[in-house]
């Protein structure tokens, strides 16, 4: 390609070529327009020579100790740039304990119990979402000093849950179930959410005991609010009176 064609279009591309009898690193650059020997000059390390109509491309020039900064720079950055976790909001002194407890509720707690309504957890599975909820609590309210002696201790879980005086994880996963029961009840024949509640499987049954059904939690929690009977889909359709047990929901008895 010769210094005066211009047949591809500017910035597509750049005709650079070698100039023979020169220095290696000078190039000419035609331009994009009618003006074809006129040089086009980079601006990160590029100096026109209007005179030797040459593109010089110079190196730049290297700084000793350059490379060490700017790698320190972009590690202090990083550093700065770091989202703040919610596990550091919690502990930090900062941060009142009222603020850190509606951080929880309000944060932590929906992502845990999400999708809790047609959950059907064993009490092993109710332990451990307890569990989780005191390591938590734990760090929200931190250790207790002893005056006689001085020592710092772990708070036990009645002083906990004496601190957070908010129903636990187990009476919020109680509530919203009891809460998604009374609107599938009322929701008709015609939904298939009522279909899989009301239905029965079909086949033969497999050997040793079944497994804990959801409706099965339903009538249980009801129980213990002293509604024994077992046709609570009856009851879910006065919407005012099922709210009143799911309020009563979050004050039943955890054991």
């Amino acid at each position: 390609m010769s210094p005066g064609s211009n047949t591809e279009s500017y910035p597509a591309r750049i005709g650079l070529r070698e100039n023979p009898g020169k220095n290696l690193n000078q190039v000419t650059c035609p331009d994009r327009d009618s003006n074809p020997g006129h040089l086009v000059s980079r601006p990160d390390a590029l100096t026109v020579t209007p005179q030797a109509e040459t593109v010089v491309y110079r190196q730049p020039e290297r700084v000793e100790g350059q490379n060490k900064t700017s790698k320190e720079g972009i590690e202090r950055s990083s550093k700065k740039d770091k989202p703040v976790s919610v596990g550091f909001l919690l502990s930090t002194s900062l941060l009142s304990k009222n603020l850190k407890v509606r951080i929880y509720k309000t944060v932590i707690l929906p992502v845990v119990l999400y999708g809790c309504e047609t959950w059907t957890p064993t009490l092993r599975e109710e332990q451990r979402l307890r569990v989780f909820e005191n390591k938590v609590l734990r760090k929200i309210f931190g250790a207790k000093r002893v005056e006689v002696t001085g020592e710092w201790r772990k708070l036990h879980n009645t002083e906990l849950h004496a601190l957070y005086s908010s129903p636990n994880i187990i009476r919020n996963n109680k509530s919203k179930r009891l809460r998604w029961a009374g609107h599938v009840a009322r929701t008709g024949e015609s939904r298939n959410a009522y279909r899989v509640l009301v239905g029965r499987s079909e086949g033969k049954k497999p050997l040793g005991r079944s497994r804990r059904r959801w409706e099965y939690n339903i009538e249980m929690d009801l129980r213990e609010m002293g509604y024994d009977d077992r046709e609570w889909i009856n009851l879910a359709q006065v919407k005012d009176q099922w709210r009143a047990y799911v309020r009563a929901g979050m004050n039943l008895r955890v054991p």
